[in-house]
């Protein structure tokens, strides 16, 4: 963008706004600055009920800013294996017995391909399997809307830990780098039940 010359007129008000101005001392900023924030009075938290009676279409929000959160994944502290199995495979020395690359899939056609490969493995007596997802593509820094990257690396944990495919995961943790990394699964497969 290239400057323009200032006009006189402009050049003399600029002068005259210039000259009016006294600069503060930079103590004396800090000080103000802490003297005029604002101060926050606590108010009660709302009980939930509270909260949906009080609640109206076109209504406000009764939460402070601050206390609106997007629910965070839970993380588990016990794994349902036993720990020295678990601490093989997170370091990598278990050899997954099948794989599956569904890089490039879409999650309808992705979720399908999954499905049909955890039950084939399940039925083969396979107990450790690896998925692979990719890491998504990387943020465009050009892109003027932010969107989310890595579907398929945040969708496939959640398919396995919910029915029909939870009734035979046991365990599902990122891949160590050697199989994978942060871009794929171990999936640790229940025991078959042989009758």
């Amino acid at each position: 963008m290239s400057r323009r010359k200032l006009r006189a007129d402009e050049r003399e008000l600029w002068q005259k706004v210039a000259h009016s101005t006294k600069p503060l001392p930079e103590a004396l900023h800090r000080e103000k600055a802490v003297k005029t924030a604002p101060t926050l009075r606590q108010k009660p938290e709302p009980q939930p009920m509270d909260l949906l009676k009080a609640f109206g279409v076109g209504a406000k929000s009764a939460l402070p800013h601050g206390q609106i959160t997007t629910p965070q994944p839970t993380t588990r502290s016990t794994q349902n294996m036993d720990k020295k199995t678990f601490g093989k495979m997170r370091r990598g020395k278990l050899v997954p017995e099948a794989r599956i690359d569904l890089h490039g899939m879409t999650l309808d056609q992705a979720h399908p391909a999954l499905t049909r490969f955890i039950f084939t493995s399940h039925s083969r007596g396979f107990r450790l399997v690896l998925v692979i997802t990719g890491k998504g593509r990387s943020e465009d820094p050009y892109d003027p809307m932010p969107r989310q990257r890595g579907v398929l690396k945040r969708q496939v944990p959640m398919w396995l830990k919910m029915a029909p495919l939870a009734s035979v995961v046991l365990e599902v943790t990122e891949a160590h780098l050697r199989h994978g990394g942060g871009g794929a699964y171990y999936v640790y497969l229940r025991r078959t039940s042989r009758t």
